[in-house]
């Protein structure tokens, strides 16, 4: 027995140490394409295509189409292998946690559900005692023990007259709906829920549970009030058989399949005396489960290659293009002709003041300024304490965008609605007839543009740098084997 634990930890450390594994060839999954001396299988390209061109897709791509898109993808991910993107913290830890989502599941059974259900099922019996659950129906008046007596005198002789006319034979459950002051149960006609002990007031529990079913109680005093309770009856806890599903359901719901599949992990950890850890077992289960499913092993890829996607993406083309600010001017230069605009724009600002003396002093404070930094200026000068002097609206505006720049500059004949408070309306900027002045006036088209051709060089230095190559007579079989 010692030993064959022994060997069973030595097959899990060894497991667990491989890394994703090269794609092996397979007589009925032949290699289709080889990307950086890596091959990869017609299944994996399929499982891309597939999932990439599915029915929804606005801009589905034919196989022969998809083939560049997914040898540029594979050689990304070589280069971001390459830079050793994957021994990040931060990529190990954000993997991990997506692996074991997807793997924790499946390493709890059904029968290790079932297991836990008749544990709960037993446990609450158990809670419920021999006492069983009571269901009972009441009327409240809501007083406070601690009110004024007069208060409490009122609410007393309230109860007392609902009480007579119960006696006198009233309805409860009508009685309950018009004046029991416990909306959520009075919409039932005062019902409640079964309960067992702990589960209620002292006060209203110890005769909720001593009453015969059918009987109507006295005047009861709790916490919350005057009640009158009616024991509508009781029971024990139905047969396993008759909660098992809803108590699946519970599990699922709550996450206890996890729950379950985290202690087996810590269990298998702590019986390792430190030869295992966490992540090595949660390794060694993705790799058994992807030998036996094809989607899964794919999808936990796809996940790992897409973090190292991002990472180097970031670095080399999305970031790095927002934030090279000479290098957006110069695009902008070289490439302004296809931002020029149809029809003339106004950059500027429509502002809204209470005193006419701030009109012209709105402009004084901005007139040496650039454009970008204007409305820190002007929330500093004019809005810093708590009297609002102005309200502005700032951008580069078309025609009818905003209705003062339509009146006052472009002299279109609009209806201005006044601003409440800021009786006085002006507008100060310029016209730009051709097109923007530099690449901040259209920040978002040129980091876009330049994204787009940082991408494109990127893609063709790859292509130079890294090897590959296509097995067309395997990519012609691409769902059709």
């Amino acid at each position: 027995m010692i030993n064959m634990k022994k060997n069973i930890l030595a097959a899990l450390l060894f497991i667990a140490a491989v890394p994703f594994a090269a794609a092996a060839p397979q007589k009925d999954d032949p290699v289709i394409m080889t990307v950086n001396g890596q091959s990869v299988l017609r299944s994996e390209f399929e499982y891309s295509y597939n999932k990439n061109n599915s029915e929804g897709v606005i801009d589905k791509k034919s196989v022969e189409e998809y083939v560049d898109l997914f040898i540029n993808y594979k050689l990304k991910v070589a280069a971001a292998l390459d830079a050793h993107y994957d021994t990040l913290t931060s990529f190990k830890q954000e993997f991990a946690q997506y692996r074991d989502q997807q793997v924790l599941p499946a390493m709890v059974t059904d029968d290790d559900m079932l297991k836990e259900a008749h544990n709960i099922y037993d446990n609450t019996v158990r809670q419920i005692g021999p006492d069983g659950l009571v269901q009972v129906a009441h009327i409240l008046i809501r007083v406070d023990q601690k009110a004024p007596a007069d208060d409490l005198s009122a609410a007393k002789q309230r109860i007392d007259s609902v009480y007579n006319a119960l006696k006198q034979g009233a309805d409860f459950a009508e009685l309950a709906g018009k004046v029991s002051q416990d909306p959520g149960s009075a919409r039932q006609g005062g019902l409640l829920p079964f309960v067992q002990r702990g589960q209620l007031v002292k006060e209203f529990e110890e005769v909720a549970f001593a009453l015969k079913d059918g009987e109507l109680s006295e005047v009861v005093q709790s916490p919350y009030g005057y009640h009158i309770i009616l024991k509508k009856g009781h029971k024990m806890l139905e047969p396993f058989e008759e909660h098992r599903e809803s108590i699946l359901k519970f599990m699922e719901q709550r996450g206890i399949r996890e729950r379950l599949a985290k202690a087996m992990v810590d269990t298998l950890v702590s019986q390792s005396d430190g030869k295992l850890t966490s992540d090595a077992i949660m390794r060694q289960k993705a790799d058994e489960l992807s030998a036996k499913d094809a989607d899964l092993k794919y999808l936990i890829r796809e996940y790992y290659e897409g973090l190292l996607l991002y990472e180097i993406s970031n670095k080399l083309v999305w970031d790095k293009a927002a934030k090279d600010e000479a290098g957006l001017a110069q695009y902008f230069k070289k490439n302004s002709k296809k931002y020029a605009w149809d029809e003339p724009r106004f950059k500027g600002m429509a502002y809204h003041v209470k005193d006419a003396a701030d009109v012209e002093a709105v402009k004084q404070c901005v007139k040496k300024l650039k454009f970008e930094d204007w409305a820190e200026a002007l929330r500093t000068t004019f809005n810093s304490d708590s009297i609002i002097r102005i309200r502005v609206e700032k951008g580069i505006f078309r025609k009818g965008d905003n209705a003062l720049v339509d009146s006052a500059v472009f002299k279109k004949d609009t209806v201005v609605t006044k601003v409440k408070d800021y009786p006085i309306d002006a507008v100060y900027g310029k016209i730009l007839k051709k097109g923007p002045e530099d690449y901040t006036d259209v920040r978002g088209l040129v980091v876009s543009d330049y994204q787009d051709q940082l991408e494109r060089e990127w893609v063709a230095d790859l292509r130079r740098r890294y090897t590959f190559s296509v097995n067309n007579d395997v990519l012609k079989t691409v769902n059709n084997h």
